[in-house]
């Protein structure tokens, strides 16, 4: 049984070399075509696609809005987006709404069938351009992250944190700081209580995570 895949797009040029392109597959064939949301949404309904190619950007709705709606009344439908630029907040919000995939438009005319294929197989594709984007932005996440986690301690916390995971005693912490025994017991279970550290063991693997004590 041939894959049933509905073709969505303003620029009727655009659609005609989609389906120029599909046409020839012997496990795939265009049962519809709209240049518009709510026109896609009647066709939606009507014909029970197995995939909707949509471009993300159409005149009367997004398509991340139409994917949101056509995925809250065909759940099973699979959606993949077309785009001419990888767009950081579109790809984020495209990931959210639950699509299966995101291709620019420049990589249609090579890429477009396989990326049919690969979503209509249950997984994703993401073209090169837009997961390098989606990988950068998750660099960026982890870093700012890490300085979050890293501006979270004082310096005399710090210290300890580092000392503590390096195996230093309790009494030499505190001759070395000069502070008592017991304020560096206190320093080190409000440390844990602070990192959400239920033991030594993971009060030291996140010091050793961070930076804070060598390996």
């Amino acid at each position: 049984m041939k894959a049933r895949i509905l073709v969505v797009d303003d620029h009727e040029v655009l659609r005609d070399g989609v389906k120029f392109r599909i046409r020839d597959q012997p496990d795939m064939e265009v049962v519809g075509e709209a240049g518009a949301g709510q026109a896609a949404l009647e066709l939606v309904r009507a014909l029970l696609p197995d995939l909707v190619l949509l471009d993300i950007h159409l005149g009367d709705m997004s398509g991340i809005e139409l994917s949101r709606q056509i995925l809250r009344e065909l759940p099973q439908a699979k959606i993949l987006l077309l785009s001419a630029y990888p767009d950081l907040a579109f790809v984020n919000e495209a990931i959210q709404v639950g699509v299966c995939g995101y291709l620019l438009k420049a990589n249609a005319a090579r890429d477009l069938i396989q990326a049919i294929r690969t979503v209509l197989a249950g997984k994703t594709h993401f073209c090169s351009e837009v997961a390098a984007v989606v990988m950068e932005d998750y660099r960026r996440m982890l870093l700012a992250k890490n300085q979050l986690s890293r501006s979270v301690l004082s310096e005399r916390e710090r210290e300890i944190l580092k000392l503590t995971a390096e195996g230093t005693r309790t009494k030499e912490i505190a001759a070395r700081l000069h502070i008592s025994p017991k304020t560096v017991e206190a320093h080190r279970t409000h440390l844990m209580t602070k990192l959400g550290c239920g033991s030594m063991v993971e009060l030291t693997r996140y010091a050793i995570r961070e930076g804070i004590a060598p390996v």
